[in-house]
């Protein structure tokens, strides 16, 4: 009979509809609806607060893959998702709060004012690339967070925007449960969308130009084309995270958009791994826990020692940055790589080669 969950011993592909499957093996299928599965069931049995972390996880995966999209596979450093992040929440809450449009109008144009801006301030990646395309959207967060802090009559200000739950046709997503299936169907629709995008001509053009871009542009590939595509699309998505990060907090500031939020969303995609649309989902996971599990086990420690608790609060931001360094010296390919280790350590076991 024949495994499920192993694939054939070379290419017995006849249509290049098979050889672009998703899913390689039967097995990987059961597996992958099992997992959707599993997700749908969380709230079931799971407490109301790891349903609002699981929540936050699943806003964070959207924005963590647009910008794997941008850096992981196109090339292209990006030190302003932040205030794109901004961006689709302002967008979002003025369009319902002040203009009185439905949440399903708001998110989709968040996100497409999102891609357009982004895609604007992506227009000097045709001339900087490394260090110099970091500064520029550097630039961008600073200019966009001025912006929005100094237009009180649209945004409120320093003092931001107060905005409710989403509803559709009398329906409420006030609870957490309901919040979390809306975030994680809008994460699997994102996720099929990237994995489907890097096997088309558009994302095999963002892999030529990440791994050289005068290459790239020999063989007839438009860099400007396909630079301002990844940073539009990488946008979009980014924004879509905003608007519903804005919707469950129910709140938008300045504050909230700072360049370490930034730095936090290049953590995701460097802890989860680059170019991988799973690291994207599992760096985002890892880095929106971090906190909280340091959190825990300070508060932990500091029943035992309470004197140390300062001592302790400040080892958090300590530990948060040596992750990092750690993952980048150690396993720079990130929980993807390890991932797939493990997979490949059962797949030849018990031979260790």
């Amino acid at each position: 009979m024949r495994n499920l969950f192993v694939r054939e011993s070379g290419n017995y592909k006849t249509t290049y509809k098979n050889d672009m499957k998703m899913f390689k093996t039967t097995g990987a299928k059961i597996f992958m609806m099992s997992l959707i599965i599993i997700m749908l069931l969380f709230p079931l049995f799971l407490s109301n607060y790891i349903i609002g972390l699981l929540t936050l996880c699943a806003i964070a995966a959207i924005g963590a893959i647009g910008l794997n999209i941008l850096t992981g596979y196109t090339g292209q450093i990006s030190l302003g998702v932040g205030a794109f992040l901004g961006v689709g929440g302002y967008t979002s809450a003025i369009l319902t709060s002040t203009y009185g449009l439905s949440f399903w109008i708001a998110l989709p144009l968040a996100g497409i004012l999102t891609a357009f801006i982004g895609g604007l301030f992506g227009i000097p990646s045709l001339r900087l690339k490394g260090l110099y395309l970091a500064i520029a959207t550097l630039a961008a967060q600073v200019i966009i967070l001025f912006v929005i802090s100094r237009w009180d009559s649209l945004t409120g200000g320093t003092a931001g925007m107060v905005l409710n739950r989403p509803t559709v046709s009398g329906f409420s997503f006030s609870s957490n449960t309901s919040y979390y299936y809306l975030c994680v169907i809008l994460l699997i629709l994102t996720t099929l969308y990237a994995i489907n995008l890097i096997r088309t001509r558009t994302g095999r053009a963002f892999l030529a130009v990440r791994d050289r871009d005068v290459a790239a542009q020999i063989m007839g590939i438009n860099l400007f084309k396909y630079k301002f595509l990844a940073f539009a699309i990488s946008s979009f998505f980014v924004g879509i995270s905003g608007a519903l990060l804005a919707h469950y907090t129910m709140i938008v500031s300045p504050e909230l958009y700072s360049i370490q939020v930034s730095i936090q969303y290049l953590a995701m995609i460097l802890v989860g791994g680059l170019g991988s649309v799973l690291g994207s989902i599992l760096g985002a996971i890892f880095i929106t826990l971090l906190p909280v599990g340091l959190g825990t086990a300070i508060d932990i420690m500091a029943a035992f020692m309470p004197e140390m608790y300062q001592l302790l609060s400040a080892f958090k931001e300590f530990v948060f940055g040596a992750v990092i360094i750690l993952f980048l010296i150690f396993e720079p390919n990130g929980l993807a790589q390890i991932w797939l280790n493990i997979k490949k350590y059962f797949k030849l076991y018990p031979f260790s080669y």
